[in-house]
């Protein structure tokens, strides 16, 4: 029988170990004040007011063209109808143009394509400015050739715009974060997908570290491998909720004053583009200025998962580690626990986009998937509380079953030395164990 005493005093030695550790306090430290650079960095480069500017030379052979080109863009577009095509290609080769295009007649009445010749730059993004330049002013030509009405042509004009809100089983409705939703979901899936390997990894060295050092011969003396394997668990769990907990409320901090900073850092030096900016910022994005507000139970299930999945994967990391004699001898072991975590990380990425597909269900309710799929689906849309449920009786019920396979090949691995497991030498160990 278990003694939760000795579990305690090992749960207790590898917790305050760790957390006394300067790899510890370096990465607890370092990682918010990292995420506040890159987080500036990303505002930054969000607003930053280029200076760089691209012209297009226009030779209109319609004469209505140009007019309209310039009034979308009068720094880009130049009216250059009197020049020839040679000129306009001599102008390009020397970098006084970055491009030009001819407009003709049969451009407009027979919807022949327009030839951009340019010298490559500006790329992607001016591509994409010309076409949507090009076709708004040949619509608007082409409306008023047709002599169509003024209600015609604001007709052709409008864009409807669609605002989502969510409506709840209560019957009350809710704004729409699904944007955010999907990114918190996403998130949440990766969070846990890097600490299974990170703090699984603590774990696998530290098992390694002390069997190499021969001190696992002295603990084992006075404690049994079961408490030993239960106390590393527990510790190491302990440390990432710490580690993690930290992580989170930096993160909440820096979303709260994101806001302010930016527009500190933006009065009286602001430029209206910048202005314009910040305000289309935070019409299509608001959540990188603020952080909506999250259901409890989406935070109660991320630390349900987080722990199930921890539980589950680490106790194969410590058998691992109680196989190997170093780092290198766990290659070939830890093969079998990457290639599920990895399926799982690509199952998150289908259910970014369809969080109800067959694929995402299934995938949630697989006890070696459901940490990673089944927290990002609960943060993007809604999940029926039976298929919650299943999920966390199936990573139970299979934690039971590594448990008790792990706790069998630590028992004898722990205290054998001089070569490598393979897998026979672990299934020799479980029936041994």
């Amino acid at each position: 029988m278990m003694s939760w005493r000795q579990i305690y005093l090992v749960l207790k030695r590898e917790y305050i170990t760790r957390v006394k550790s300067k790899g510890f306090l370096a990465a607890t430290f370092l990682v918010p004040l990292g995420i506040i650079l890159l987080y500036g960095v990303f505002i930054a480069i969000f607003l930053w007011d280029s200076e760089v500017t691209y012209e297009i030379g226009v030779k209109d052979e319609t004469s209505q063209i140009v007019a309209s080109l310039q009034e979308t863009s009068p720094q880009r577009y130049l009216d250059m109808t009197e020049l020839e095509v040679d000129s306009l290609r001599t102008l390009v080769q020397t970098g006084e143009l970055t491009g030009y295009v001819v407009i003709t007649e049969e451009n407009l009445t027979e919807n022949r394509p327009l030839e951009l010749i340019y010298s490559g730059g500006g790329g992607l993004a001016l591509l994409s400015s010309i076409r949507t330049d090009m076709r708004e002013v040949f619509r608007q030509e082409q409306l008023k050739r047709a002599e169509v009405t003024e209600e015609v042509q604001q007709i052709f004009e409008t864009r409807i715009g669609v605002e989502s809100r969510r409506l709840t089983e209560d019957g009350k409705e809710t704004e729409d974060d699904s944007a955010f939703l999907s990114i918190l979901g996403v998130a949440m899936g990766i969070i846990i997908f890097g600490a299974i390997f990170g703090y699984g990894g603590y774990i696998m060295r530290g098992v390694i570290e002390e069997k190499t050092n021969r001190i696992i011969e002295v603990i084992t003396s006075s404690v049994k491998p079961i408490e030993l394997l239960t106390g590393k668990m527990m510790g190491v769990g302990a440390l990432a909720i710490t580690q993690i907990g930290i992580w989170l409320l930096t993160l909440s901090l820096i979303a709260m004053a994101a806001a302010p900073i930016a527009t500190l850092f933006m009065s009286g030096e602001s430029t209206a583009e910048q202005m314009a900016a910040m305000e289309a910022a935070e019409e299509e994005l608001p959540f990188i200025f603020s952080i909506p507000s999250i259901e409890t139970s989406v935070i109660v299930y991320f630390v349900i998962f987080f722990i199930l999945g921890y539980l589950l994967y680490s106790s194969l990391f410590a058998a691992i580690g109680s196989a190997a004699d170093s780092e290198t001898d766990t290659q070939q072991l830890i093969l079998p626990v990457m290639v599920p975590i990895f399926i799982a990380y690509g199952i998150l990425l289908h259910a970014m986009n369809t969080p109800d597909s067959m694929l995402s269900v299934i995938g949630s309710l697989v006890p070696f998937f459901a940490p990673i799929v089944m927290i990002s689906r609960i943060a993007m849309t809604e999940v029926p509380f039976w298929e919650i449920g299943l999920s966390i009786f199936l990573m139970i019920i299979t934690f039971a079953g590594t448990m008790w396979l792990s706790a069998k090949i630590y028992k004898v691995g722990i205290l054998s030395y001089g070569s490598s497991a393979g897998y026979k030498d672990l299934f020799k160990w479980i029936k041994q164990g």
